[in-house]
């Protein structure tokens, strides 16, 4: 199947996926279990620290459990800031490259959807798996009118004002 043709009823699901940092200091390896649930795995919010952090508009992640999650090399240069305490943001100390937003009481991490190896993305027809934006899209008051109002579709997922636990669905 192409990656034009996929649809939240039929697309390609890796059964796992590597990326990294810029400067390749950092790699990782993630693994999907059989029933990982792509649809509900994966989200965007456009808040302000996302913004800064990953220096982007809309900040897409893909949920992935802390236990299938493997650092392919050295986490020396990785690196942790936390604009609110008890969330943790992750970073290459060389290149700047932004890896995962995580919660630290939680057993799951959000993944950069951008930080996915090209041939997973594009070549490899997953990038509607990984970044379909089907759950939770918070933040949503942020949008800008004509440019990231129709960034995520209106047709999938939740749409939240602000973060899903204390927002108002749009």
């Amino acid at each position: 199947m192409s990656q034009q043709t996929a649809t939240v009823d039929d697309f390609e699901k890796p059964k796992s996926i590597t990326g990294g940092c810029l400067c390749g200091s950092i790699r990782y390896h993630a693994s999907f279990a059989d029933d990982h649930d792509f649809l509900q795995s994966s989200g965007s919010c456009q808040c302000t620290q996302c913004r800064r952090t990953t220096g982007t508009l809309v900040f897409i992640a893909h949920t992935v459990s802390l236990s299938n999650l493997t650092y392919l090399t050295s986490t020396e240069t990785l690196k942790h800031f936390q604009a609110t305490p008890g969330f943790q943001r992750a970073f290459c100390a060389d290149c700047g490259s932004f890896l995962y937003w995580r919660e630290e009481s939680q057993d799951n991490l959000a993944l950069a959807v951008g930080s996915v190896d090209p041939e997973f993305l594009v070549a490899g027809g997953f990038g509607f798996a990984l970044a379909n934006c089907s759950s939770n899209n918070v933040w949503c008051q942020n949008e800008i009118k004509g440019v990231t109002d129709g960034v995520i579709g209106k047709e999938r997922g939740v749409k939240w004002a602000t973060s899903s636990e204390e927002g108002i669905r749009m």
